[in-house]
């Protein structure tokens, strides 16, 4: 099965979960004008793990799976 978070965009897990947004700020993700890519793609382009942040994502609401 597919994770919410693996496939979202930035801008979809800020909307379902706003409080992740400063999750993307600790880890230097442009959520704002850059928030319309998956966030692993957003990790990558702004030179973020993407294993970190998602864990980290995963860790601030854990109920983002569902």
């Amino acid at each position: 099965m597919t994770s919410f978070l693996s496939t979202a965009t930035v801008n979809a897990v800020i909307a379902r979960h706003p409080t992740t947004v400063a999750v993307f700020n600790a880890h230097g993700i442009d959520a704002c004008c850059g928030g319309a890519v998956p966030v692993r793609e957003a990790a990558l382009r702004d030179g973020a793990d993407p294993d970190a942040l998602l864990a980290a994502l995963r860790a601030h609401a854990p109920d983002a799976e569902a």
